[in-house]
């Protein structure tokens, strides 16, 4: 049985402060971790390292606000702690936090951010290392990471020219929800990562510009404060990790349809996490030297993938097309499968009545070397339209693409093949990562900007007049093909390394 009517001072608390016994305060409450040390994929040492203390601060950019209920047993809930009593943890500032915090007080003006690889470059110099290295990682060896990116290159445009574009118009809808812009804000995992406010900073922006936001199964701020942040008749659609627990996922579907959720997007790429070795790099250090180094393979604990692993353990791998029927049992919000990557899986979709897909490879996360969202859009479309007799865009069955997306003109490349809307995520983590707010109200104004400049040197003066035969798709294929490279982009990217020798100490 759990106590948790129970009051406890901080004092008890202070003395199950070691490894045989290891209590925490989160949010007010106490935990008994002491059995879940070494289950814990970021490692005991952080854990350890809060031992009898208040672990809130470390606790709250890495956890969604569930996740201590969710994977400890609730007898391990022991209670309420007397907040007057608590030992508070004394941070050390580092030298490496001290430069960090030079580099956040000599960050460029926004009027000086000109495009969304900008944010990138200021949130790789400002963002806590652990923290840049989880939201710029990749699967394997990163190749799809940046084929997403380098699809748009193999695209070019074929604008039309003499016509009125006085006045252009590139708002759309989405789901049969009005939408300012043919983009909306994509899913996301822990955004607190970045920003103490995490994904609030996304439901405001998104507000004041008139797009919609995907709230991610996994952020750090709790749903509801998510629906509860949000403007009267402000549109949100909801990204689902389906749990192993059919009832759990049936409880939260539904409670988000009540909120007034208006899609319901359901994560169908990650039976298991890709390998993300940037991130993976960065976890040994959390652990204690002893376990990393030692040779007992027998008892050893993987905690290669982190804080993601954490997180994302409830995921259902068993998850199949023979579920569908049931989703639509248990709900009437529009169906959409995110993570599609070939036009046969589009197709099934299309025949079992859901309301669309996003053609996307989990932001080049999960499967190395697979294709482009952009890139697929081209085949479901021809294929859809030969088997079905479809176009697109299409009301009835939408196509929508993520993955990549620097700029405008990158969406409305998208738009011209046949997608109804583009998802837009890492530009904006890293937007409210350098800003806040201000950094996603003004990486949605830069787009807002390139939109107009893009539409009228098409020549088209709605997003209808971005048709098929503005672009040129046809080396969209060869993946070799030589494109000019995208200064930019490059200069961020970030070069994966190898393994290294802990200390490299003088011959000499």
């Amino acid at each position: 049985m759990s106590s948790s009517g129970r009051v406890i001072s901080g004092k008890e608390v202070a003395q199950h402060n070691s490894r045989e016994s290891c209590w925490i305060i989160v949010h007010g409450k106490v935990y008994d971790v002491t059995e879940f040390l070494d289950d814990h994929p970021g490692g005991s040492k952080i854990i350890l390292k809060y031992a009898g203390k208040d672990a809130t601060a470390e606790y709250d950019p890495i956890h969604p606000p569930d996740a201590i209920k969710t994977h400890l047993p609730p007898e391990k809930h022991l209670g309420d702690v007397d907040p007057q009593t608590v030992l508070k943890v004394e941070v050390e500032v580092t030298d490496q936090e001290k430069a960090r915090m030079d580099r956040i007080a000599n960050r460029p003006s926004l009027s000086e951010i000109l495009n969304l690889h900008d944010f990138e470059a200021i949130a790789r110099a400002v963002m806590p290392e652990k923290a840049w290295a989880y939201y710029s990682s990749a699967a394997d060896d990163e190749i799809t990471n940046r084929e997403n990116h380098a699809a748009y290159h193999r695209i070019w445009w074929r604008p039309r020219i003499l016509r009125d574009v006085t006045h252009v118009d590139w708002s759309t809808t989405i789901l049969g929800h009005p939408s300012k812009m043919p983009l909306y804000i994509t899913a996301t995992a822990l955004g607190k990562l970045g920003h103490p406010d995490g994904e609030l900073n996304l439901t405001k922006a998104a507000a004041k510009h008139g797009v919609i936001q995907m709230i991610p199964t996994l952020a750090s701020c709790a749903f509801d404060e998510l629906v509860d942040a949000a403007q009267p008749g402000q549109v949100q659609f909801l990204q689902l990790y389906v749990n192993k627990d059919r009832a759990i996922t049936k409880k939260f579907v539904q409670h988000a349809e009540e909120r007034g959720i208006k899609g319901l997007f359901i994560t169908v790429d990650a039976p298991q996490l890709g390998r993300r070795e940037k991130d993976m790099r960065q976890k040994f250090e959390a652990e204690d030297p002893a376990e990393v180094t030692g040779n007992n393979q027998e008892n050893k604990v993987d905690r290669s993938q982190g804080a993601a692993r954490a997180i994302s353990s409830f995921i259902d791998p068993g998850l199949d097309w023979k579920d569908i029927p049931w989703f639509q049992s248990i709900t009437k919000m529009p169906l959409i499968l995110k993570g599609v990557q070939c036009w046969e899986d589009a197709l099934q979709a299309y025949d079992l009545g859901l309301a669309g897909v996003v053609l996307s490879n989990h932001g080049g996360r999960q499967l190395d070397f697979s294709r482009s969202g952009i890139e697929v859009l081209v085949e479901v479309v021809r294929e859809l339209r030969a088997r079905r007799g479809l176009s697109f865009p299409n009301e009835k069955f939408q196509l929508f693409v993520d993955g990549g997306v620097r700029r405008a003109n990158d969406v409305l490349k998208a738009v011209a093949l046949g997608a109804t809307a583009v998802g837009v995520g890492r530009p904006f983590l890293y937007a409210f990562s350098s800003y806040g707010f201000e950094g996603v109200d003004h990486a949605l104004q830069i787009l807002h900007d390139e939109f107009e400049m893009n539409m009228r040197l098409l020549g088209a003066r709605t997003l209808k007049e971005v048709v098929p035969e503005m672009v040129d798709a046809s080396s969209l294929q060869s993946h070799i093909v030589a494109v000019p490279g995208d200064r930019l982009y490059d200069s961020n990217y970030e070069s994966m390394q190898h393994a290294r020798l802990r200390e490299v100490k003088s011959k000499m």
